[in-house]
């Protein structure tokens, strides 16, 4: 049996408040293969938070601790700060949520892909400037030499997110931490997106942590789905027996989602009554 790239086991988050510590990941467990992991769940519930513990981006006073948080072998949490750049970008690679908050303004497309691939790796110029054209034409972008010496505010939506698509992928990680990587993009868009990240991973043979509110997508894009709720993992499951789902807060967002064909007077609202747990 193939070890798996990462194993997780009680993660937890905390954070002070002025009435005591709030924990905002509750023992989370979990492991990820070559495959493709769906996490949904409401805003709130610890999703990005999750994502952004395993690359140990929770700043104090925020806490992490766990069981167990281990990458090919190497123990995350004892890990040094050095250890962690060379495993940032290089091996774990995080794409964020709007491209406009994440690319640098006063940097041109060439440029921040090219420094995520000079920092993890000693490379001629010239060189690196081949890398990201052929980084730039994988992820299909027309016209890689104009795209190179562009602005992000020059950019469309779509455009933003492949860049950032290719500044993660440039280096060959062996996981890809999406956070809700189309959300602010159209349908059309999406779709195009989401086709280019499927083929690259299957391609890389990577593993992908896919966040998401959207239960539709992440049912029909990744192979496993945690839920989360309340900084929880209330249930697991193969993405395609999400309508088969049990967990009463799993059913109760199925049910909310209006359907096409939709004959319902007014969406259900969620009942949390049923399993709120302090």
């Amino acid at each position: 049996m193939t070890a798996p790239l990462l194993e997780v086991a009680n993660l937890r988050v905390r954070f002070p408040t002025p009435t005591g510590t709030v924990e905002v990941v509750r023992g989370v467990s979990f492991t990820l293969g070559r495959e493709r992991l769906g996490i949904v769940g409401e805003s709130g519930s610890g999703k990005s938070l999750t994502g952004r513990s395993i690359l140990r981006l929770i700043r104090k006073p925020g806490e992490v601790t766990a069981d167990r948080l281990r990458f090919e072998g190497i123990d995350l949490l004892s890990a040094s700060e050095w250890q962690m750049r060379g495993i940032r970008g290089a091996r774990i690679s995080m794409v964020m949520q709007d491209p406009k908050f994440s690319l640098n303004p006063v940097m041109t497309v060439g440029e921040q892909i090219g420094e995520a691939l000079a920092v993890h790796e000693h490379l001629p110029r010239r060189q690196i400037r081949s890398r990201v054209l052929e980084m730039l034409e994988a992820v299909q972008i027309r016209d890689p030499q104009r795209v190179f010496g562009l602005y992000p505010h020059e950019l469309s939506g779509g455009m933003g997110q492949r860049v950032m698509i290719a500044m993660m992928l440039i280096p060959e990680p062996s996981i890809l931490i999406a956070d809700e990587p189309t959300s602010a993009l159209d349908v059309s868009v999406q779709g195009e997106v989401l086709r280019l990240m499927n083929d690259l991973i299957t391609r890389k043979g990577m593993g992908l942590i896919f966040i998401s509110h959207d239960l539709h997508l992440v049912s029909q894009f990744c192979d496993r789905i945690l839920v989360m709720y309340r900084g929880r993992i209330v249930e697991e499951c193969a993405a395609g027996e999400l309508d088969r789902a049990t967990h009463p807060y799993t059913r109760g967002l199925i049910a909310s989602v209006p359907r096409m064909d939709e004959t319902r007077a007014e969406l259900p609202v969620l009942d949390r009554s049923q399993w709120e747990q302090a």
